[in-house]
């Protein structure tokens, strides 16, 4: 009797944790389904935004968005990258006439500038692989506006001689830093509805023209 009464009680603990662990699982793969719905709103749901409010962008939010830029991909981990952080208004007015596509900055409450460090760049051919690192720190930083509510545009600076002196001066840069663009961010003043880009012609597979 005895020993029967223990392995019932052992079943029913096995049971039990049995349907616990099922239910954890359950819910750990409900969370990555509703994560990976999430990150993927968030990509399609980006989009450049032009005109915000007259309201500043909280510095803890300043800050993710730098921790975001600093995550991206970088060529043998050489994060060439600096980021400039500008909120006085009198630099955001410069920063609007040193590059005519970011006239909007103007009445923005701020503007990121993502440069090139060369002095942490790679060497030879491989220098140029800065370009893509700071194109993802960018990138980083816009879909972490977007999933803070905040509205941002990617204005391009590099590889134009003209601009990227014009924002090197207004910044004070060193040679040693090129701008390769300026993101102005701020909150939406209105709702702006992003593009489906998802066009079929634009994707071959294992080979060119093969779908």
């Amino acid at each position: 009797m005895k020993t029967s009464m223990i392995l019932n009680v052992v079943l029913a603990i096995a049971l039990v944790f049995l349907c616990y662990m099922l239910a954890v699982n359950g819910n750990d793969k409900g969370k990555d389904v509703e994560t990976s719905e999430v990150v993927l709103n968030n990509i399609l749901n980006r989009t450049s935004v032009r005109s915000y409010q007259d309201k500043p962008v909280e510095k803890e939010k300043i800050e993710k968005l730098l921790r975001a830029g600093m995550a991206a991909p970088t060529a043998v981990n050489k994060q060439p990258w600096h980021f400039i952080v500008v909120t006085d208004k009198n630099q955001l007015q410069k920063l609007s006439e040193a590059n005519p596509y970011a006239e909007m900055a103007a009445k923005a409450p701020l503007a990121i500038v993502v440069c090139g460090d060369m002095d942490k760049a790679l060497e030879g051919e491989a220098r140029e692989f800065w370009v893509q690192d700071c194109s993802a720190a960018t990138e980083n930083i816009l879909l972490a506006a977007t999933g803070m509510e905040l509205g941002a545009v990617w204005t391009g600076t590099y590889p134009s001689k003209e601009r990227c002196a014009a924002v090197a001066k207004v910044l004070g840069l060193p040679e040693s830093l090129i701008p390769l663009n300026t993101i102005v961010i701020g909150y939406p003043d209105k709702e702006v509805t992003p593009k489906d880009k998802w066009k079929k012609e634009n994707i071959s597979y294992n080979m060119y023209g093969e779908e």
